[in-house]
């Protein structure tokens, strides 16, 4: 008779104990005792006949028939979990729609327009799952989403929504405490803390000082880049611009609100531009193309940003 197979919840304290290779940071994960985890690891290996790990009394590594088994149950709890995510959006039927994107995005981009989307679009609901981290769209039910990147991802449909323009921002505070600047060179003579986002992926760099300040036709060999202040989230320089503790290198399009109200202003008429082919981008999956609610908060999502370019680019804007 074939021997009985671990159940999912024993297979995850498995998938745990393998990746970290440390029963207590599984348990952690997983919300056990170490003690519990290593029982249960114990049990596996009965039931199936097979060493998992090698233990000693400082450290676990996994054995040949454990690393097979691990990538096995790896794939069989990926399987099952982008199953639960369409069975999920089955049984949703006409509910919702799940859109994720970035907090900032939400509510300095999406939540002002929403108002127009709810009249244009009465009977489409939507739900929103906000966090920076990139989605399974099947294991985690994930119907649409707005990332930032260069499209080169072929089992996905990616179409370009906008490319954020870096500006120069600073709160009134900060510019009441400072002596007049009137030219971008100021800024570096004036010994004021200057920040941005600290962001790499590949080759393209997120736009930083020394590239506004080349776009000010300053040689940045005259700035320490060391002295700069850098964020992983540009949030926390956003927010450290409202603080007055910084002026800070933002994307344009996610501080309307800030400079309308005159919580920032924009410093001089320079903008760095994102490297060519990275902007956010509205992503769904390709098995997707023809579900109607889809294309029509796709083809929304995508008109609004072009009416926003628009405006960006008209003469009377303020931008």
């Amino acid at each position: 008779m074939p021997r009985s197979l671990p159940g999912t919840r024993a297979l995850r304290t498995f998938d745990a104990a393998a990746r970290h290779l440390n029963f207590t940071r599984a348990a952690e994960e997983v919300g056990l005792t170490p003690a519990a985890v290593s029982y249960q690891i114990k049990e596996i290996e009965e039931q199936l006949g097979v060493t998992l790990f090698v233990r000693n009394s400082r450290s676990i590594q996994l054995t040949a028939a454990g690393a097979e088994l691990h990538r096995a149950a790896v794939e069989a709890l990926g399987t099952l979990q982008r199953a639960l995510g369409r069975a999920q959006r089955l049984e949703r039927g006409d509910g919702p729609l799940r859109l994720s994107l970035s907090a900032r995005l939400a509510s300095n981009w999406l939540l002002p327009r929403l108002p127009r989307f709810k009249a244009a679009h009465p009977d489409l609901a939507l739900s929103f799952d906000v966090s920076d981290e990139l989605r399974d769209f099947d294991a985690d039910g994930i119907d649409l989403a707005i990332r930032f990147g260069a499209g080169n991802d072929a089992s996905l449909r990616s179409e370009r929504l906008f490319a954020p323009t870096i500006v120069a921002v600073a709160s009134p505070a900060l510019l009441e405490r400072a002596a007049p600047m009137p030219q971008p060179r100021d800024l570096l003579e004036r010994s004021l803390c200057l920040s941005h986002v600290v962001w790499r992926s590949g080759e393209m760099v997120w736009p930083d000082w020394n590239q506004w300040l080349a776009a000010a036709g300053i040689d940045p060999a005259a700035f320490d880049a060391n002295a700069c202040l850098g964020f992983a989230d540009s949030a926390h320089v956003v927010q450290a611009a409202l603080d007055g503790h910084a002026v800070g290198l933002v994307e344009l399009e996610l501080i309307d609100a800030d400079l309308a109200q005159g919580r920032l202003v924009r410093l001089f008429d320079i903008a760095v531009p994102m490297p060519r082919g990275y902007a956010y981008r509205v992503v769904h999956g390709a098995q997707r193309d023809d579900d109607e609610r889809i294309a029509a908060l796709r083809d929304w999502l995508l008109a609004e940003a072009a009416a926003m370019t628009t405006a960006a680019a008209a003469p009377d804007s303020r931008r």
